[in-house]
């Protein structure tokens, strides 16, 4: 086989639209062509993307309070949250008094401050287990969860802020032949 291409096309023959006679190509005649549309068979976009309908976990006593339970590593707190003026208590004592630190109280009021309630409910938590971080992130998805349920619309306030979402890490675990976890006993050369 010959590594030379035959070209069929007439050496004579015009190679542009002007050699033919034919009017230049102007803006008008281009603006008739087509538009490609790559993609177009989809469809354009929804303005607002639905959301799936939202899973409660929780559920509401007889007295008509909201109860929610939340978990972060070994921490559970039950919340319940009845119609109230803004009063907080955590086994007993004022939110200042059990949890002293800024941030702390900062990230408990939050659900309630993102969906409006923080005047309108009572919150009351009974914690066992776990430290003070720990503790701190599990009463913020119990409110949320007890929020939630009081009022399923406010699914997508609580959702966005992140206070739904539970943080499933735990401490790891000890591995035999070694110090921690991870750490091992120090190497001698000598």
């Amino acid at each position: 086989m010959s590594q030379d291409t035959v070209d069929d096309t007439p050496q004579d023959a015009p190679a542009t639209p002007e050699a033919e006679g034919e009017a230049p190509a102007t803006a008008e005649t281009e603006s008739e062509a087509p538009a490609l549309d790559i993609g177009s068979e989809a469809g354009s976009p929804p303005e607002e993307y639905e959301r799936a309908s939202p899973k409660i976990r929780g559920h509401v006593d007889k007295t008509g309070a909201a109860l929610g339970t939340g978990r972060r590593k070994p921490a559970v707190p039950r919340v319940r949250i009845p119609d109230g003026k803004g009063k907080i208590a955590i086994d007993g004592r004022e939110l200042a008094q059990f949890f002293p630190l800024e941030r702390d109280q900062q990230m408990i009021l939050a659900p309630l401050k993102a969906t409006g309630a923080l005047e309108t409910v009572d919150v009351t938590v009974r914690v066992t287990g776990g430290g003070s971080t720990g503790q701190t992130g599990a009463v913020v998805l119990g409110i949320a969860r007890a929020l939630q349920v009081r009022n399923p619309d406010s699914h997508h306030e609580l959702s966005d802020g992140g206070f739904l979402t539970r943080d499933g890490r735990m401490v790891e675990r000890k591995k035999y032949g070694l110090k921690k976890a991870r750490r091992s006993f120090q190497f001698s050369k000598r």
